[in-house]
């Protein structure tokens, strides 16, 4: 598949890249982690920080999406980002596609703030945008069989071990000291993910109508 079938996740990954690469040149990833990063117990409380331009709090789901912390975890999230990214684009077209990596990156922060909401570590990473993208290929496009378990059906199961499988290897690589700042956001996978899920059929009705 060529970058042009999929210009909006081919852009979004490029631009992480290119993003990544300026900040950790210029010494400024830690500053642009706390300013620009998810920070739960920035909602309706006062935190000390730097001073200088913070950006809104609404906004940081969508920045933050864009920060990584560590070789290791961009790496690994763009590998996966294009991968499945590339495949989901070119048939679910690029404007459903551009809401599915909003909801997730939105699904995630919600999840983790949730979870934690006086937290003051800020989250990072396109993981919430991309588990987003794992449940829909895991329900739609995905051709491995899983058995069903009792009442679930074996889409679900599929969807299901996906994500733990996404997720698993999350935990490992922050514990590798991949995310390089702050401990893996498993809320916030979670989140992006069920996102996803719960896209995934309106996105399918919305690109092909009613069949």
């Amino acid at each position: 598949m060529k970058p042009q079938d999929a210009p909006l996740v081919t852009g979004y990954a490029l631009a992480c890249v290119i993003l990544f690469v300026l900040l950790w040149i210029t010494g400024f990833q830690i500053e642009a982690i706390v300013r620009a990063g998810f920070i739960p117990a920035r909602f309706g409380q006062e935190l000390i920080l730097p001073p200088g331009t913070l950006v809104p709090f609404v906004l940081t789901p969508l920045t933050s999406a864009f920060l990584h912390g560590g070789v290791l975890h961009i790496a690994f999230n763009m590998v996966v980002l294009l991968f499945i990214g590339r495949q989901l684009e070119a048939p679910l077209g690029t404007k459903a596609m551009a809401v599915l990596l909003l909801a997730g990156a939105y699904g995630g922060a919600l999840a983790q703030y949730l979870a934690d909401p006086a937290s003051a570590v800020p989250m990072i990473g396109a993981s919430g945008a991309i588990s987003a993208l794992i449940a829909v290929f895991a329900l739609i496009f995905s051709r491995t069989q899983a058995p069903a378990i009792g009442p679930i059906p074996s889409h679900w199961v599929r969807a299901i071990w996906l994500a733990a499988a996404w997720i698993g290897v999350q935990v490992l690589l922050g514990f590798a000291g991949g995310a390089g700042f702050g401990a893996i956001a498993i809320w916030a996978h979670v989140g992006g993910f069920l996102a996803g899920l719960l896209l995934a059929r309106p996105l399918l009705r919305w690109r092909f109508g009613a069949r």
